[in-house]
């Protein structure tokens, strides 16, 4: 496993003695290195202690719930730096179900499962103690710290109502649903957290996918009864819940102009445009694709026929199913792609830097790579680390007869990974893995970097089925850089922070956000692909404060940690000139003695100043102000890799200050 290492901010006075300390590893798994010759992924879920299995019940009036499966989320839920897993799980219905069922879980086998990453790399199921079992038919889930605590909170979307956990911290959560007002009703699906007028608190973007009420209609020939088109189906509006600030939600779908009727799945968010303000595109079943534009005074207009985005090529809707925003091209503004189901190739719309799109997928090369195939979730990632986004993609048609009329397409398929080469994309799913062999009906996909070695893994949930952990064991020399922002005047995730980063060999753009894909939430962290290059020459963050943060000589090969800065400084840098971040958390697999070796510098420093100002010493008023708003200098020489955290910091000040 690669180092992990981070930046922090420092104070000159201390520099001289902490470079004698040495920087240490922070919290990563034992997923075993890869093989020199291998590439690609491998299967670890067993390995790892995960055993989850999907329950959605296949009737013979083939429901369309049936079929849409579940998603999961990629997230830190205790703060340790390590990622934990959480899968959204059914709940039984009978065969036939009467009309106004709201299914309910029975018992553990239909529980939505939290797994904790423990210290070597392996999971503990803590869902009964977590509180996240859960109520109802689940489907996807959304992450994000809506009340700026320090704690992931976790929104779970359904058939028939969604619900809000508030975490309490250490993976102990409450549902707030009713106080927060944010229960929904009707079918939802994907879900993102995002800060839609920039206050500093997430707001919540719910899809819902169509008016359905256990329909029992007979979908496709006497013989041969299918899961019924959406067409049979009315369209329903998305819900729109601004945050409160405190602890309460208002819905205002129709006040922002968001509440055209839709048949919802997929869900990114993005400022397409690089007019300053996010905006939202939404996958649809079928129907028109929908790009919803900000305007200058926060309603939204949608925008998807004009930009170029509503239909394919040929100008025919398409089964809207997953969807991701980011810039695959590497030119400064976010490109689409948007699978759907065989015989319709995955949509690919590049961005034309004046408020366009062009359908892409022909030119690409993913047109003809995904004719015969149906995805769901997906996501473009770095997963070889050549500074170039690659394609992941979830498979797997949603009719469990399609075989039968149509022979040459498949019920289950293998994932698929398509490598960006700089000119399109090429399909490597045959050399990257026995993975890929394996034939799923999956549904959501998450994807970050489970182990902390600077490779991207990813899970996958099937319908009705077992989950899938993949590793990313691509073995390279390419370096990499992922960043971890915490904001202050923004949203604490940082969700919606545009992030930039260049080398020698060009700038990358990533946005960060927990959404996208279909019905799952994956790692805020962004990762960054170097290539050769071992240093990016500057990272700048376009806050969505509207602060600018440039960091200069960021080294590679590590994950790294940003505050967003306040004041009127637009960055900070430690003595050597170099720009700095700082840690929030405890560092832990300290070398024996480091504790004693820094609490003797604090002391030293304060009987120094002491002794040469007995009245006022601006660096005791410096060290007494900030660990009284809890926002102590994280104490370190960032370019010799020393590491405290502003909770260390705190209690360092604590301990030795004068009394």
């Amino acid at each position: 496993m690669r180092p992990r290492g981070i930046g922090l901010l420092t104070f000159a006075g201390l520099i001289g003695f902490l470079s004698t300390l040495q920087s240490q590893t922070t919290p990563g798994g034992t997923l075993p290195p890869a093989p020199r010759e291998t590439t690609g992924f491998t299967e670890v879920t067993d390995k790892l202690g995960i055993n989850f299995v999907h329950q959605a019940p296949h009737t013979s009036r083939k429901y369309l719930i049936d079929t849409m499966g579940s998603g999961v989320a990629l997230f830190d839920c205790d703060g340790d730096g390590r990622l934990d897993i959480l899968f959204v799980n059914g709940a039984p219905y009978s065969d036939p179900t009467p009309k106004g069922t709201i299914p309910q879980k029975t018992g553990p086998a239909y529980w939505n499962r939290l797994y904790h990453q423990e210290k070597d790399g392996t999971f503990q199921d803590i869902t009964e103690e977590s509180g996240l079992e859960g109520v109802g038919y689940g489907m996807g889930v959304a992450v994000g710290d809506y009340d700026n605590d320090g704690n992931e909170d976790v929104y779970i979307t359904g058939y028939g109502g969604n619900h809000l956990y508030h975490n309490n911290g250490n993976c102990k959560f409450t549902d707030v649903t009713e106080t927060a007002g944010v229960g929904g009703s009707g079918w939802s699906s994907s879900a993102a957290w995002v800060d839609l007028d920039n206050d500093g608190f997430l707001d919540l973007v719910v899809l819902r996918y169509v008016t359905w009420d256990w329909n029992d209609l007979w979908c496709g020939e006497p013989d041969n009864r299918g899961i019924c088109h959406p067409d049979h189906f009315p369209p329903i509006s998305m819900l729109v819940y601004h945050n409160d600030g405190n602890g309460h939600f208002t819905e205002e779908a129709a006040k922002l102009g968001l509440n055209k009727p839709c048949k919802a799945l997929g869900i990114a968010i993005g400022d397409y445009d690089r007019d300053g303000k996010l905006d939202i595109f939404v996958a649809n079943d079928s129907m028109e694709q929908f790009l919803f534009h900000q305007n200058a005074d926060g309603t939204f207009s949608e925008v998807g026929l004009e930009s170029g985005v509503a239909v394919n090529g040929e100008g025919r809707t398409f089964a809207g199913m997953g969807v991701d925003l980011a810039d695959y091209d590497n030119d400064g503004y976010p490109d689409l792609v948007v699978s759907d189901l065989a015989n319709q190739k995955y949509s690919i719309f590049h961005n034309e830097r004046d408020g366009s799109f062009s359908y892409a997928s022909d030119a690409t090369g993913v047109g003809r790579i995904t004719l015969l195939h149906s995805g769901w979730s997906l996501r473009f990632v770095d997963l070889d680390n050549d500074g170039w986004k690659d394609l992941l993609i979830a498979q797997g048609h949603d009719m469990d007869t399609v075989e039968k009329s149509f022979p040459q397409l498949r019920y289950r398929e293998p994932m698929m990974l398509l490598r960006n080469t700089g000119k399109g994309f090429s399909d490597v799913s045959s050399i990257s893995g026995q993975v890929f062999k394996q034939a799923w009906v999956a549904r959501g996909m998450a994807i970050g970097d489970i182990d902390n070695d600077g490779r991207v893994d990813a899970v996958v949930t099937t319908n009705g089925g077992a989950a899938h952990v993949l590793h990313n064991v691509t073995a390279n020399s390419n370096h990499w850089l992922t960043l971890k922002l915490v904001g202050h005047k923004s949203n604490r995730d940082g969700i919606g922070a545009l992030v930039k980063l260049t080398t020698k060999k060009g700038s990358q753009w990533v946005t960060v956000t927990t959404a996208g894909g279909y019905l799952s939430s994956s790692d805020p962290r962004v990762h960054f692909g170097l290539g050769a290059e071992s240093m990016a020459q500057s990272v700048e963050i376009d806050w969505p404060s509207g602060i600018r943060q440039v960091l200069k000589d960021v080294a590679a090969d590590r994950i790294i940690e940003v505050d967003e800065l306040i004041g009127d400084n637009p960055t900070i840098r430690s003595a050597t000139g170099k720009a700095v971040q700082c840690v929030r958390k405890p560092i832990s697999n300290r070398r024996k003695g480091w504790t004693a070796k820094v609490e003797r510098v604090f002391a030293n420093l304060h009987r120094k100043e002491n002794t040469t100002n007995q009245n006022a010493s601006p660096r005791r008023v410096f060290l007494k102000r900030f660990a009284a708003t809890g926002a102590m200098a994280c104490v370190a020489a960032s370019a010799n890799g020393l590491e405290m955290s502003i909770a260390e910091g705190v209690a360092f000040w604590h301990r030795i200050r004068p009394r």
